[in-house]
């Protein structure tokens, strides 16, 4: 029954919006994905364990275990009575890891595990001071006052905002990963430490020693505790809202050709695609470049989901490109990279505001996007670049079907004209285009 719970809310949890084909088919890393699984459980997990470990420290009390039995360590007794409550609290955590792994046949790695290792330790910690309460307060009321608080807690204090230090102690991790990123050690080890040290407080209480020396070691833990949770408070206080410490650039990455190299995360879902997908960029290129574009081949095209959270812009030999998004199952297939290439590589000799809003007039749309058009018409990228904006005159002009019309027409009277002249004629709407709305000099175009 325990199990089917725990199932029942894996599924529900993981699969309400994203089904079983979408999940697999990538991009897949496997820190993300074991993140993913984790947290849905957090809080079920401590609030479990605690409350289950409150009702066992009553009976420990009730039955006298320890007065029963003064030669045995007080600590292996509890760790014996304990065992089935952490075996509990590592279930619901172990279980939906395991499947999560199974669904999405990926391998687990150190890394990837931490975050279960962390909760892990964590229940350790809860069941220490469960059992201490259950100690010094009745179970029958102990024991679910005590899951609730923590529940209540663990989901409320990653809400926080001011102070930040509670969304990254409460053992909930409030930064999710991006492909190829790992929580770095801080960001496993100072939410462990926060409740290890208030467990190691609690658990210096059952230390026997001389009568007139207990209340000396018992407040050396205590302060020792105290010292140790301010140190973490303050570590998690300068860290932002959901970004804890992660290191990037994990993804194993699968390259071919030269110049351009094109590189593609391995489990991105589309890394078959690899040769394919090289051979549109060359062939896009070429194509502007032979219709009279100036475009420049860049040395290496890279897959954006190796780029990390900080996301390197693009430079004119350097390309950072959706690959295995557009190349993959859900993606637009080979005409999305043409498109991704025209975005990137299409420049204008000025810089343009970055949203119509911002722009003092919109009379430069018309020129700069036919010129646009013309380009995407050339690789055959035309239909998702009308696409995109036709979204994107919906939401700004009053009149967004006839700026649309005038755009193809301008770009379809310019496909009639010789290859000569149709190039002569992309350079001067680019010219025009700046001359009407140009912010700027040498600047990558707004497209």
């Amino acid at each position: 029954m325990w199990l089917g719970i725990i199932g029942f809310y894996y599924f529900y949890a993981l699969h309400f919006e994203d089904s079983y084909e979408e999940v697999i088919s990538g991009p897949l890393w496997a820190p993300a994905e074991v993140e993913a699984a984790l947290s849905y459980f957090y809080s079920f997990a401590y609030a479990i364990t605690v409350g289950l470990a409150v009702w066992e420290g009553g009976r420990l009390k009730r039955d006298g275990v320890w007065q029963l039995a003064p030669g045995r360590s007080r600590y292996r007794v509890a760790a014996h009575t304990l065992l089935p409550v952490v075996t509990a609290g590592w279930l619901v955590f172990v279980l939906p890891v395991v499947m999560r792994l199974i669904e999405t046949r990926l391998l687990p790695t150190p890394a990837a595990l931490a975050p279960l290792f962390m909760a892990m330790g964590i229940v350790c910690a809860y069941a220490v001071i469960g059992c201490a309460l259950g100690h010094v307060a009745p179970r029958l009321i102990a024991a679910p006052l005590a899951a609730v608080g923590v529940f209540y807690v663990i989901v409320e204090t990653v809400k926080y905002d001011d102070p930040v230090w509670p969304r990254h102690v409460s053992g909930q991790p409030d930064t999710s990963l991006a492909f190829g990123e790992q929580y770095g050690a801080a960001t496993m080890v100072v939410p462990f430490l926060f409740v290890a040290a208030l467990a190691a407080a609690v658990a210096a209480f059952w230390i026997r020693v001389e009568r007139g020396r207990q209340w000396a070691t018992r407040g050396a833990a205590g302060v020792v505790a105290a010292a140790v949770m301010a140190s973490c408070a303050n570590v998690a206080s300068g860290w932002a809202i959901a970004d804890g410490p992660v290191t990037a650039g994990h993804a194993a990455a699968r390259c071919t050709g030269s110049a351009p190299r094109v590189c593609m995360a391995e489990t991105g879902g589309a890394v078959d695609r690899l040769d394919a997908v090289r051979r549109e960029i060359v062939k896009s290129v070429t194509g502007l470049r032979a219709a009279g574009a100036k475009v420049r081949m860049p040395d290496t095209v890279s897959d954006s989901l190796l780029n990390g959270r900080d996301r390197e812009r693009s430079s004119d030999t350097m390309w950072w490109l959706p690959l295995s998004r557009q190349a993959g199952q859900s993606g637009g297939g080979m005409t999305s990279i043409r498109y991704a290439v025209l975005r990137a590589s299409i420049t204008f000799p000025c810089a343009f505001p970055v949203s119509f809003e911002s722009a003092p007039s919109a009379d430069y749309v018309v020129n700069h996007d036919a010129a646009m058009l013309w380009a995407a018409t050339v690789i055959d990228a035309d239909k998702p670049y009308l696409a995109w904006r036709k979204g994107e005159y919906g939401g700004v002009f009053e009149n967004p079907g006839q700026v649309l019309a005038k755009v193809r027409e301008r770009a379809g009277d310019a496909s009639k004209l010789s290859a000569s002249r149709q190039a002569a004629w992309f350079h001067e709407e680019q010219a025009k285009a700046c001359r009407l709305g140009g912010i700027g000099k040498g600047q990558e175009a707004q497209s």
